[in-house]
């Protein structure tokens, strides 16, 4: 099987694949470690915000194609060689034209938003339709070109960014085993995380997550089912966003589940992923989550660093307590929240999770077959699969490359459902709103009048092992994803220097909430750090 950088080499050849470039933060000297691994001494746009590269388009010191190139050289030199961060699994072979064109419509006095003229780097689940393929990781759509732009792409195109590639992923957004490694793909191999190389990015966006903090990409587009942006966010120290379902358009991503998935932004600022979001959000006249979406809205414009001020926010104490140093980080966090003049009601109670995480699979059993099938209808005559069971087929009959590693459980147990008319996947909805909806997040807000709940947003890192799969510690993304209602992680500190983060979660529609909350602690905190791309945390 050719290995990630030859079929980059192979792509770049035929001008069908590209890499993308990014921004982030230098580190002060102090931090920097003889055993860091390939990182220049000094790339020009780190840490960057949007607003930071659009001043310096404005006065004509950078423009897109420069940007462009710029991000390019830092994937070589980081990505696909010196510490291998295997983020990246296409490069845009048009994005310098395209980049060109945006830089001609600003010297006409053409602006289209923030955006213009920025890159982005899109999760290879979301279908563009040019010259990179769509593969969801797995080799079974290797080489597969989208016939159209999913909605996410579209919008993204018309307000003016650089989709500069496409990002590594956990293989079907972590949906085929049970002992999955998050960050591996067929396609792509192991994404590694940027704090210390050895350690797991999270998933499924791990490629998008470790694509921003380690400054490959101005902002990224990441997916969640049940805590796809917000772990990948949380252990690579950046911010995610995960939105209700129906703020975004859902229409070209290859999907797990409709009643829980949609796409979101990924960032290194409130400020930039509340940029992001605002391009992305709004009605999909093909997905029907998105008809009782509320008016557009800028969610950057209204950011105010004293939000906190007077803002009850509920404490989920029974997220805490798998790991001594993440409470510690949060009880921090809770001080600065205090400091900041935020009023906690702690604890709150919340419905017992066990039974929802039961129900929940269920659903997501039913609702990955139904999906996939109705998504892979739309691709072209290039691609050989057509249902579930055409998956299970190639995998089988392709396993030294596929399953090397780890198996295709939760594909055969998704095959052997039936439709959604069964009374089993009825009443495990049901049973998941109830939960989650009624008995959770609505009836807990609307009790202590919460502005948010606040929780855990994970744990530290854990050591990528393709042996065994995942090690996961705890988190919170349970109750938003499954509810469908937003969730905002903001970094909050760090564990031997592995960063960990803060959630805001609440009710339907209230992103712009949530995310003046997260900007306030932010800007309290100001925790985020870049990273050093060490070998292996040090330990001292």
């Amino acid at each position: 099987m050719l290995d990630r950088r030859d079929l980059l080499k192979l792509g770049a050849a035929s001008g069908a694949l590209a890499l993308v470039e990014g921004c982030a933060p230098r580190p002060q000297e102090s931090e920097r470690s003889d055993a860091t691994i390939g990182a220049p001494r000094t790339f020009e746009l780190e840490e960057w915000t949007v607003r930071d590269l659009q001043k310096a388009m404005g006065d004509g010191r950078l423009t897109a194609q420069t940007i462009v190139a710029t991000y390019r050289d830092r994937i070589d030199s980081i990505d696909q060689e010196g510490a291998e961060l295997g983020a990246v699994l296409t490069l845009n072979p048009d994005a310098g034209r395209i980049a060109a064109e945006l830089d001609s419509e600003r010297k006409g006095g053409y602006l289209r938003g923030p955006l213009h003229g920025i890159p982005v780097l899109l999760k290879d689940n979301i279908d563009t339709a040019d010259r990179m393929p769509t593969t969801a990781g797995s080799l079974a759509l290797a080489g597969t070109i989208a016939l159209a732009d999913s909605t996410v792409a579209r919008k993204l195109r018309e307000a003016g960014a650089v989709i500069l590639g496409k990002s590594n992923l956990s293989e079907w957004a972590n949906f085929r085993s049970e002992r999955s490694s998050s960050g591996w793909s067929g396609v792509g191999g192991q994404t590694r995380n940027p704090y210390a190389l050895d350690r797991n990015p999270c998933g499924s966006s791990s490629g998008s997550g470790v694509a921003v903090a380690a400054n490959l990409c101005a902002v990224a587009v990441g997916t969640e089912t049940d805590g796809s942006v917000v772990c990948p966010s949380n252990a690579n120290g950046i911010v995610g966003v995960k939105p209700t379902v129906g703020r975004v358009g859902r229409t070209g991503i290859v999907p797990i589940s409709m009643s829980q998935d949609t796409a979101g932004p990924m960032a290194r600022t409130v400020r930039d992923a509340a940029v992001l979001l605002t391009a992305m959000a709004g009605r999909d006249t093909t997905d029907s989550a998105t008809a009782g979406v509320p008016a557009p809205i800028d969610f950057a414009s209204g950011l105010d660093s004293g939000a906190l001020r007077g803002a009850r926010l509920g404490v989920w104490r029974e997220r805490f307590g798998f790991h001594e140093k993440v409470d510690g980080v949060l009880e921090s966090s809770l001080a600065a929240l205090r400091e900041a003049g935020a009023e906690l009601i702690d604890p709150i109670e919340m419905p017992s999770f066990e039974d929802l995480g039961r129900h929940e699979y269920e659903v997501l059993l039913y609702e990955f077959k139904d999906g996939l099938a109705k998504y892979l209808a739309t691709r072209g005559d290039d691609t050989a699969v057509r249902t579930l069971a055409d998956v299970i087929e190639f995998n089988l009959e392709h396993r030294e490359a596929e399953m090397r590693y780890f198996e295709q459980e939760r594909f055969d147990k998704a095959e052997a459902k039936g439709p959604h008319s069964e009374p089993d996947y009825r009443k495990a909805l049901a049973e998941c709103r109830r939960l989650s909806r009624t008995e959770g997040i609505d009836r807990v807000v609307a009790r202590h009048r919460l502005d948010a709940i606040v929780a855990p947003s994970g744990g530290p890192a854990w050591v990528t092992d393709l042996v065994n799969g995942d090690h996961f510690g705890g988190g919170s993304s349970q109750a938003a994803a499954v509810s469908g209602y937003p969730n905002v992680t903001v970094p909050a500190g760090f564990i031997f220097g592995l960063p960990v983060g803060l959630s805001f979660f609440g009710s339907a529609w209230s992103e712009a909430r949530l995310l003046g909350l997260a900007y306030a602690f932010e800007q309290a905190t100001k925790v985020r750090r870049p990273p050093r791309l060490l070998p292996t945390v040090e330990l001292s």
